[in-house]
């Protein structure tokens, strides 16, 4: 099944082809080998306070959200073989092309939602 992240917040789409990290292998794995991040993709691991990017060739950007989906860290840019800070309070992690944060304009405080693609819009 796919997903998509809304910005509630920003009225904005974050991420229109997300994939969920939520095993052990599928967390473990990530990202690491592929040649980047299409337009549009996401990874959304689940439970996930820090990251790291061993193994992978480019770029890109980070949001770490708590239990409710609210933003507590933005990671812009993260270069590879680099290690985030661990985000207190953080479950999930939100990995996306590098850019895609300014584009959604998504900042500290804003609450995302994860939702089946093509899924009629709440309130």
């Amino acid at each position: 099944m796919g997903y998509e992240v809304i910005n509630k917040t920003r009225q904005t789409v974050v991420a229109n082809q997300v994939q969920k990290a939520d095993s052990y292998f599928k967390r473990l794995v990530g990202l690491m080998g592929k040649p980047g991040i299409p337009p549009g993709f996401g990874l959304w691991i689940v439970p996930c306070q820090d990251i790291h990017s061993f193994f992978m060739r480019f770029e890109f950007d980070a949001l770490f959200l708590d239990a409710n989906g609210t933003v507590l860290y933005l990671l812009e840019g993260m270069k590879p073989w680099r290690v985030s800070r661990f985000v207190k309070g953080g479950k999930v992690v939100l990995e996306l092309p590098a850019g895609a944060i300014a584009q959604s304009v998504t900042q500290i405080g804003d609450e995302l939602e994860l939702r089946p693609s093509g899924a009629a819009q709440t309130g």
